[in-house]
């Protein structure tokens, strides 16, 4: 008889992040990791996004001796500025004015750990969102109506945030949303699992 597929667990309480892993697994486990996300000194967004992945993983993998542990993060900029989760409603009318007519490039990545050996595979994805040029009242009515104050950059782009595009080039189009299915799919599915 082949051996129990291990345990998945999510180290991260993002309702967005769950939501993506839904339409690969329908049962999971969330952990809550305890990690400084603080930005180091010259640090590069992709490096920051892979650093800060590693560290949910291994945080939230304590407690969790015989599963595989899903940490993830994303960095958002646009030339050269950070463009955190804006927690405000000011702060997110910012972000979009500083992003219109440009191009915001988002770092997401992920750490799948294995638990049960310490095993570390992780991805990095780059996706380019090319934002129009969008009038004030048009970003004020966005972030009215979708409230997008928990999200990098100041949108969602599975919601009314992709009529704030141009164009999004990537080559997963979960990875703006937060997770990158496509590379975590084929990592779950090297570890064992049945996908699809």
């Amino acid at each position: 008889m082949p051996p129990a597929p291990p345990r998945i667990v999510l180290g991260s309480t993002s309702r967005y992040r769950a939501e993506l892993l839904r339409r690969l697994l329908p049962d999971f486990e969330q952990a809550a990791p305890n990690t400084d996300e603080s930005p180091l000194p010259n640090e590069a967004p992709a490096a920051r996004a892979l650093r800060l992945a590693i560290a949910k993983a291994e945080s939230a993998a304590r407690g969790y001796a015989d599963a595989l542990v899903i940490g993830s993060d994303q960095v958002a900029e646009v030339e050269g500025l950070i463009l955190d989760k804006p927690g405000t409603r000011e702060r997110a009318c910012s972000q979009l004015a500083a992003s219109s007519g440009r191009s915001v490039h988002f770092h997401t990545a992920f750490c799948l750990l294995d638990a049960r050996d310490g095993r570390r595979q992780t991805h990095v994805d780059h996706t380019r969102a090319r934002f129009r040029a969008l009038e004030p009242a048009e970003i004020a009515r966005y972030v009215e109506r979708e409230q997008p104050l928990d999200c990098a950059g100041s949108f969602k782009c599975e919601g009314l945030g992709i009529s704030l595009f141009e164009a999004i080039d990537s080559q997963d189009p979960s990875a703006l949303i937060g997770l990158p299915l496509i590379a975590l799919a084929r990592l779950l599915r090297e570890a064992g699992l049945d996908l699809p």
